[in-house]
């Protein structure tokens, strides 16, 4: 049996939009390099961190005085792809173990930004939840208050591992 014309017209009409699509000119990059974060303002002081496959960032302690203004620029550094491993970097008021435990676990369920609304006043700064190669830059003030201020990944499982602190000092 010949197919009619209007049928086969659109067969061959999504064949080569499928075939287009495939085409190997046309993939986009696996990875687009981060774009370089604006520059800092004057008296800004600004901290690399990195979060990697092992859920770990590279710097687990950072010394601020109090008031201040701090820049950090976060990039994930993994490769393993966003919706298994996406990382961020969350700051947070003075907190207990069980307090930061809780703000975690509240986390989970805060998709897609894992930051959990009902626990907003907790957050000092954050940045974005990010993929691999991917990279976000905020910009703070340190609080006036010393003391030591937890920071954390907020994807899901990651705060038990991917913690540090901001001394204020």
């Amino acid at each position: 049996m010949i197919p009619s014309l209007p049928r086969l017209a659109v067969s061959l009409s999504v064949a080569a939009l499928w075939l287009g699509g495939c085409s190997p000119a046309e993939k986009p990059s696996a990875q687009t390099p981060p774009s370089a974060p604006p520059p800092a303002a004057a008296g800004v002081r600004t901290v690399s961190i990195t979060g990697d496959d092992t859920m770990k960032f590279n710097v687990t302690e950072v010394a601020a005085a109090p008031g201040e203004p701090l820049r950090v620029v976060f990039t994930n550094v993994g490769k393993l792809p966003k919706q298994a491993m996406a990382h961020n970097w969350v700051l947070l008021q003075p907190c207990s173990e069980a307090e930061l435990n809780a703000f975690g676990t509240a986390a989970v369920l805060a998709a897609p930004t894992h930051i959990p609304a009902a626990k907003q006043a907790q957050v000092i700064a954050h940045t974005k939840l990010l993929g691999p190669g991917e990279s976000d830059t905020i910009d703070f003030k340190a609080p006036s208050q010393p003391g030591e201020y937890p920071f954390i990944c907020t994807f899901p499982g990651h705060f038990a591992m991917m913690r540090g602190k901001l001394v204020v000092k």
